[in-house]
């Protein structure tokens, strides 16, 4: 029997509820340089939907930097077939639930959840001889999305986060009640898809992959404000909520391809430690970027209580920073004396080193693979994560 539970977090490789605050962004020099140079439109009007490439490298901008669309110009035919199915998944019987959902799926996003199924799916689909991509490959990828958006939609409201993709959230159009039930709507369409694949093991792993997201709500909303909170839980609350889906996709992509049980473990592997470093990445960027640019407003997890990477290294170096945080910015001028402290100690280049390692055990993992175009890509996109630090 697979484990398909967490693996240990290795330490040496990098350990919900409350108030909403939202407080002017305190950026340093370096800080207001970040994000730009790697700042490119990923909506799927970038995505172009001719047929699939032969020898197609991920290509750089006039400035250097990792062009995402050309990354994903490989399986481009993939994601447009399934931009043109999600619809047809939801369903058309309740107008208000369907409404809900089309806003999210229509607010833009690289569709990098399922671009990632397609391109394993089609790197191991090389080694197993198949000429085609299956029909489970497909819906694989379409249960992936929906997951996901799902818990895009739970996550607003549990966060009143007003902001999504630089769009309203759900809940904010429809209401908290619509917002909640659409979510649940989307996790029972991908739940019903998922039993229709008909393969236990990869029906076992995206389960999983649902129980993980709650888990990761419920550790995070026990934990706001928690000075003590380590860098293991960290790692671990951020495999629930985040590294769960993109390694159980990975590894499951592998199954339906019918490679060995090793490759479909080394993909699972590379899910889990490309999630985790798009996870740190995504908190640093929460302190360095605007919310113009994040499309949410800035500095929100640490407004809510919610310790991340870099707090969490800043508070090994700054004393101060745990009184303040410990009050719950209640003082006037403590928040953004906080970003500072976290700018100052070294917080933020401790976390872009452990997002550094991760990604770095990522692209290793990869060389179980043979050379393809599609290969490229899956390491161009732990380079362009990376790049979004730079």
């Amino acid at each position: 029997m697979l484990s398909l539970t967490c693996p240990s977090v290795d330490l040496s490789q990098s350990g919900c509820l409350g108030r909403q605050r939202v407080r002017p962004l305190w950026r340093s020099r370096a800080a207001r340089s970040v994000g730009a140079r790697c700042m490119v439109s990923t909506t799927q009007d970038d995505v172009r939907s001719g047929g699939v490439a032969t020898s197609v490298k991920p290509a750089v901008s006039s400035s250097g930097s990792i062009q995402v669309s050309s990354l994903l110009e490989v399986v481009s035919a993939d994601i447009k077939r399934l931009n043109e199915n999600l619809k047809a998944l939801i369903g058309a019987e309740n107008p208000v639930l369907v409404s809900a959902a089309e806003q999210i799926f229509g607010a833009g996003g690289k569709r990098l959840r399922p671009a990632l199924v397609f391109l394993v799916s089609r790197a191991t689909a090389q080694i197993a001889g198949l000429k085609e991509l299956t029909v489970q490959h497909r819906r694989l990828a379409e249960i992936i999305e929906m997951i996901h958006t799902a818990s895009l939609i739970h996550d607003d409201v549990i966060d009143d986060s007003g902001i999504r993709r630089g769009k309203e959230t759900v809940h904010q159009i429809f209401g908290t009640r619509v917002a909640v039930l659409a979510g649940d709507f989307m996790f029972a369409q991908s739940s019903w898809y998922l039993a229709n694949l008909e393969n236990i093991e990869v029906i076992k792993l995206i389960s999983q992959v649902i129980k993980d997201f709650a888990s990761g709500e419920i550790k995070q909303a026990s934990s706001l404000f928690n000075c003590d909170a380590t860098l293991e839980d960290y790692l671990l609350k951020s495999y629930y909520k985040t590294a769960s889906l993109v390694a159980a996709s990975s590894k499951s992509a592998s199954i339906f391809s019918g490679v060995d049980i090793a490759i479909c473990e080394r993909m699972y592997e590379y899910g889990k430690n490309l999630g985790l470093s798009f996870q740190i990445v995504d908190d640093i960027l929460d302190f360095t970027q605007s919310t113009e640019q994040l499309g949410k407003p800035a500095c929100s997890d640490l407004s809510k209580g919610n310790l991340t990477a870099p707090v969490i290294f800043a508070l090994e170096k700054e004393p101060k920073l745990r009184k303040i945080i410990d009050s719950e910015f209640n003082e006037h001028g403590s928040f953004d004396a906080a970003i500072e402290l976290i700018h100052q100690s070294g917080g933020l280049r401790k976390a872009q080193e452990l997002a550094k390692q991760k990604a770095e055990v990522a692209i290793e993992i990869l060389k179980c693979l043979p050379e393809s175009e599609f290969k490229n890509s899956l390491d161009g996109i732990v380079k362009y994560n990376l790049e979004r630090i730079d």
